[in-house]
């Protein structure tokens, strides 16, 4: 493709005498480089793409998409100056594939908590309305009913909204698949640095905002500039106005229309008479000016409710029937790591759930969720850590959530990185209630096995922070280490130990 169709349908200004430079490849990564290449010159958290032209330039690049030119410059290449290199890489992969999502609807969910869950709802809700779907998010990419694998090569990496060398070729697959609604997660890092620039969305959904992210971020107000972004970029706006920030993000959006949702007061799509089961069960009436039904959810939790709102609020808008809304959630599974009951025996003795809740409202919500429909003698066994090289302003507020609404505390792991474990789990300690139940162990499946074998009649064990997660990263890198596998290991253990006594 030659530099005047690549950067004119990109709306990316160009040097005349560049225009007929046949580009062969575009990339972000000097390793990449190769023969007749545009290199996208991305400063980076840690490393600046700028300072690696002449290794570029040494390969073969043609072109250097750049911010500025350092000592080395650009050794014959052309070089193509820009405002922001991310946003340039955006819309060049866009035009590179050929505008991949035209002709599908994007909807993108952001929030702190909940995008997958939601994403997951409304592609059991669209499909169950016969539309061909795609999900591109924390648990992988799927292109009506297949996995489409990411091309990242940093394996301690598992980004929730691909970079857009990865992003833009994914939404080609899934136009060739005949996709016709793609649900997206657009996380805050990623509105952040423009991954997503070249896309309109038909809607975009807000679900809560919560502490997380301040180590990239700086503070709640850059977090919320970021993630407000979203809905300066689509054509409806599903806001859950039971957050405290809904207002906010209400005032800030640029969209056509705006529809709410609530679980506890009046908005265009809300929930009554929710009922919360003994057998894991939510039931509840939607209510909404699209129509009302009955819906009866297989997945225990008050934060699930708001979740299906949303997505159901999203089918209403685009014509979906309410009834059949309530029919897609009555069969919905739940999603890998979300709540998810470890299958024991069938007269086990306890319960164990995993689940990714990593953030102190995720926390607490989960929490608050089994008390709802826990046995008052059944004891709340948690066993959480918190993540190495991120946010430590969580740590402790993570710990007093975990003191005050579970029974029994257990302090461990949860991807330490290059961060030291004891130090997490000082942090950590700083929060957890001395005058309460609590074991520090630092090894996650030693501490697994504990809660598991020295567990009581009755006990819900609550594994949070790693849910559909089947690996642990500590400073030697990324190793298999499957939560489910565990469980059943220590279970059996626990049977010999109990059938012994």
């Amino acid at each position: 493709m030659k530099v005047s169709e690549l950067f004119g349908k990109s709306n990316i200004d160009y040097p005349r005498e560049a225009e007929n430079i046949e580009i062969t490849e575009i990339v972000t990564d000097s390793r990449k480089a190769c023969e007749g290449c545009a290199f996208i010159c991305i400063n980076g958290q840690r490393h600046d793409g700028h300072e690696n032209i002449g290794e570029a330039v040494s390969v073969g690049a043609k072109v250097i998409v750049a911010e500025q030119v350092r000592d080395e410059g650009v050794g014959g290449a052309a070089a193509i100056y820009v405002e922001n290199t991310r946003r340039a890489a955006a819309l060049l992969y866009n035009t590179w594939y050929n505008n991949p999502a035209e002709g599908m609807k994007l909807v993108a969910v952001t929030g702190t908590n909940g995008k997958t869950s939601v994403s997951f709802l409304l592609k059991k809700i669209f499909e169950r309305a016969g539309y061909r779907c795609g999900v591109i998010g924390t648990v992988g990419c799927i292109s009506c009913g297949r996995l489409i694998h990411s091309y990242s090569e940093n394996p301690n990496v598992s980004m929730t909204t691909p970079d857009p060398e990865d992003l833009y070729r994914i939404l080609s697959l899934m136009r060739d698949d005949g996709v016709e609604y793609v649900f997206i997660e657009a996380t805050s890092h990623a509105l952040a640095l423009s991954k997503l620039d070249a896309l309109s969305f038909d809607i975009g959904i807000f679900t809560n905002l919560t502490q997380d992210h301040l180590d990239f971020h700086g503070s709640m107000e850059n977090y919320f500039k970021a993630k407000s972004r979203l809905f300066e970029m689509c054509d409806k706006a599903i806001i859950n106005i039971d957050d405290l920030w809904a207002q906010r993000f209400i005032e800030r959006a640029h969209c056509k229309d705006i529809y709410t949702v609530s679980a506890k007061a009046e908005a265009d799509v809300i929930a009554k008479n929710i009922i919360f089961s003994r057998d894991h069960s939510t039931s509840y009436m939607l209510r909404s000016r699209f129509g009302d039904a009955s819906v009866k959810l297989g997945v225990p939790g008050r934060f699930f409710v708001v979740n299906s709102l949303e997505a159901a609020a999203a089918a209403l808008v685009s014509g979906i029937d309410a009834a059949d809304i309530a029919g897609a959630l009555a069969d919905f599974g739940g999603v890998d790591g979300r709540m998810e009951r470890v299958r024991l025996d069938e007269d086990a003795r306890i319960s164990v759930f995993v689940d990714y809740a990593h953030t102190p409202d995720a926390l607490e919500n989960l929490l608050k969720s089994v008390r709802d429909i826990r046995d008052p003698r059944q004891r709340i066994v948690l066993l959480f850590g918190c993540g190495g090289d991120r946010d430590r302003g969580k740590r402790k507020e993570m710990a007093q959530i975990a003191s005050r609404l579970s029974d029994f505390v257990i302090v461990t792991s949860d991807n330490s990185r290059s961060e030291d474990p004891e130090r997490i789990i000082s942090d950590i300690l700083k929060g957890i209630d001395k005058e309460k139940e609590f074991v520090v162990i630092e090894e996650r499946a030693s501490a697994i096995e504990y809660a598991v074998c020295n567990s009581r009649r009755g006990d819900i064990i609550i594994l949070a922070g790693k849910g559909h997660e089947r690996y642990e990263i500590d400073r030697d890198g990324k190793h298999p280490f499957d939560e489910r596998d565990i469980v059943k290991k220590a279970y059996e253990k626990f049977k010999r130990i109990y059938k012994d006594n």
